[in-house]
Parts: C-alpha cells; sequence; structure tokens
C-alpha cells in the first residue's frame, strides 16, 4: 500500500497509516503547541503522550481549556467495546484519560459497548459481549480512576438512562448520513445503524442531568472520530454543547507496524497474559535489527521499524531522553535486539505483576463504580 492508501474505520484499521493525511481526511486540528503550554501550565507537567505527539489531534479540545480557565466544569467520556480481553493498546488511552482526570479533577463517563460489539460481530453473542465487558471493568478500575468521579456502564445494563437521549438523537440523523459516515448499505443489520445515537448518549448525559451545559471531552484513538462527527452535528439541535475530542495514534503490535488487536493473539500481549508468555511474545517480535549480530554492531539497526522501540516511545519510558538514547544507541549498534528486548520484557512483566494484582483487588469494588437501572 501507498502512504496514503489506508483505511481506518471505527471497526477497521488497514494498511500503514499516514496520521497526517487521517486527520486532513477527517477534518480535525493538530494539537499545537499553545495548546500544550496551556495543559501544561494547568497541569504543572505536560503527559509524555502529549510532548511526544501519540496524543496529536483534536476537536475543540482549545474549547474544554477556555471553560477550565473560567472555572467552569467539564465532563470526560471515553469507552471500551467489550470484544475480548483487554490488550495494552486499550489501557493507553485510558492511562491518558486518568491522567486528565486526575489534573482537572474532572467526572469521566466510561461506557462499555456490549450492544455494538453483539451488533458489529457475527461471532459474538450477547452472552459473550457481557462476560467480556466484566473482564473489562476490572482493567479500567486497575488503571486506578477516582471511583468517587468516574461512573462505569455497559449499555444494556443502563439502557433506560441512555435511550431517551439516544431517540433524540436518532431522529435527527439520517439513514444517507448513515450511509456516508460508515459506509452502510442494504446488507447492514438496522441495529448498527442506530448504534451511533446510543454512542452519543454520554456526550449530553450530564448536560440533561444538570440542565444546563456541561462540556465534554472525549480522549480515544482516532478511529472513533467518524461516531462523534454525527453526535457534533446534532448537538446543538439537540441544545447541547458540541463535545470535544482528542485523538491518539495506535499502539502498534508486536509486528512493529499494524495496530495492536484482540484478534490476532500473538502479537498482542494481554493484561491477562502471564508475565512468562509476556516475555516470549516480546523476545519473538519483529524488530528493526539486522539479520546478525555482526551487521547489527557495524551498521545499526532501525528503530521507527522496530516494535520493541515502539513500545518504549509509546507506553514504557515515559522520560524523554532514555527514549532518545534508546534510539541512538539502536541505530549506533550499541545495543542489539535480544539485549533491548530482554530489557522490555523486564519491564512489560513487572508492569503485569502490578496490574494483575489492581485487577484481583478490582473485584471487591466493581459496585462503586458500576451504573445500572
Amino acid at each position: 500500500m501507498t502512504n496514503d492508501n489506508f483505511i481506518v474505520t471505527p471497526w477497521e484499521v488497514v494498511g500503514d497509516v499516514n496520521y497526517d493525511v487521517l486527520m486532513e481526511r477527517f477534518g480535525t486540528q493538530k494539537i499545537d503547541p499553545s495548546i500544550l503550554d496551556r495543559v501544561s501550565k494547568h497541569t504543572g507537567e505536560l503527559h509524555f503522550m502529549l510532548r511526544r505527539g501519540i496524543f496529536y489531534s483534536h476537536r475543540d479540545f482549545d474549547r474544554i481549556l477556555n471553560a477550565y480557565e473560567k472555572k467552569d466544569e467539564f465532563v470526560l467520556y471515553t469507552g471500551r467495546g467489550p470484544s475480548g480481553n483487554t490488550h495494552l493498546g486499550h489501557l493507553m488511552p485510558w492511562i491518558f484519560t486518568k491522567y486528565i482526570q486526575d489534573k482537572y479533577d474532572a467526572k469521566l463517563l466510561f461506557q462499555l459497548t456490549d450492544d455494538e460489539k453483539f451488533l458489529f460481530n457475527r461471532n459474538l453473542t450477547q452472552h459473550d459481549t457481557r462476560k467480556y465487558a466484566y473482564e473489562n471493568i476490572l482493567d479500567i478500575i486497575a488503571v486506578g480512576f477516582n471511583p468517587k468521579k468516574t461512573e462505569i456502564f455497559l449499555d444494556t445494563d443502563y439502557i433506560k438512562t441512555l435511550y431517551e437521549i439516544a431517540l433524540d438523537v436518532s431522529k435527527r440523523i439520517t439513514l444517507s448520513t448513515a450511509k456516508a459516515v460508515f459506509g452502510f448499505n442494504n446488507s447492514t443489520n438496522i441495529g448498527r445503524i442506530f448504534f451511533t445515537s446510543i454512542q452519543s448518549v454520554p456526550a449530553f448525559l450530564e448536560s440533561k442531568r444538570q440542565q444546563k451545559s456541561i462540556p465534554c471531552l472525549i480522549p480515544c484513538a482516532i478511529d472513533q472520530d467518524p461516531h462523534f462527527r454525527v453526535t457534533r452535528d446534532v448537538a446543538s439541535a439537540l441544545n447541547y454543547p458540541k463535545p470535544a475530542l482528542i485523538h491518539c495514534k495506535f499502539f502498534p503490535s508486536l509486528t512493529g507496524s499494524d495496530k495492536m488487536s484482540a484478534s490476532k493473539s500473538n502479537t498482542s500481549i494481554f493484561t491477562t497474559d502471564s508475565p512468562k508468555i509476556a516475555e516470549k511474545k516480546i523476545m519473538n517480535a519483529i524488530t528493526g535489527g539486522r539479520k546478525t549480530v555482526k551487521k547489527q554492531r557495524k551498521n545499526g539497526g532501525n528503530p521507527s521499524e522496530c516494535s520493541i522501540y515502539q513500545y518504549y516511545y509509546y507506553l514504557f519510558e515515559d522520560k524523554d531522553e532514555k527514549v532518545i538514547m534508546l534510539s541512538e544507541d539502536c541505530k549506533d549498534g550499541k545495543i542489539i535486539c535480544g539485549e533491548c528486548k530482554q530489557i522490555l520484557a523486564e519491564k512489560v512483566k513487572k508492569f503485569l505483576v502490578k496490574h494483575q494484582e489492581k485487577r484481583e483487588k478490582a473485584k471487591d469494588v466493581v459496585d462503586q463504580f458500576m451504573c445500572k437501572d
């Protein structure tokens, strides 16, 4: 595929994604230095995902900052489609969302779209999606969100609350819009066509509860943007503020290129993987190194094509100087792939042990987070 020949939808990512081109296609804005300066002043520290451009695009994030500077509240909204166990790619935007919650003291609405995954995956039953949702909830809680400021809900458990707003949204979305945005056709089941109405609801829910305009910020991977373009289009007609979005890039798989996927278990690391399994996956990962140690020492490697380096860059090293040093050592042949893999494996194993301990403890506090009708 050429650099511009890729597919990104809420349900499919294919090819080598050019994020600048994707930003142009979707009509979003780049997070510029002026926004980063404002966030830095508010928080005292700029998250490494912002510094490195992992969260790189937005819609109206500046308006959220305006509201905060006026001492107005805003609400966070993010979600998860429970189609399988949680992998590290899912955790990445949640970790960033926690940073925003902590630094801005913001309430978080966390939606689990078990209905979506049932409608869009013919191999999943409703029992399957609810089972995965519970497993995902343990990971969400383990990230460390504030239980006093976090509400988690499954669509099927909270549908009475969601449905009234969903009806208002659905009445203002035409079939032609759904076809144009999502590529639906005559063979698309009608549940899929309706679903965006459900996913729109948390963006408006706090405004409805408080009977006043409460700005909403949605941190998410950029493939989810089409849903919220539709949400933003209907907001003013419903007298709600348009939700703002801040988009991240995709966490890479262990092949070093495509998006980490729950359907490709050998190229993804799951939160439920044992440290031994995670280590094995890392040691088998594709790198940007040479075929032999001798060639690596002489010619160096290519970190830009290396899944191991990407793991450091995206999640497992928050100090920029260490990431830069790793890149330079790789290109200079000072470190070989086996050494780099082993160091990462130790980091990931320690992370999994701690996360799994928190995940186990989460079983005792699920009810503190959950909202049900």
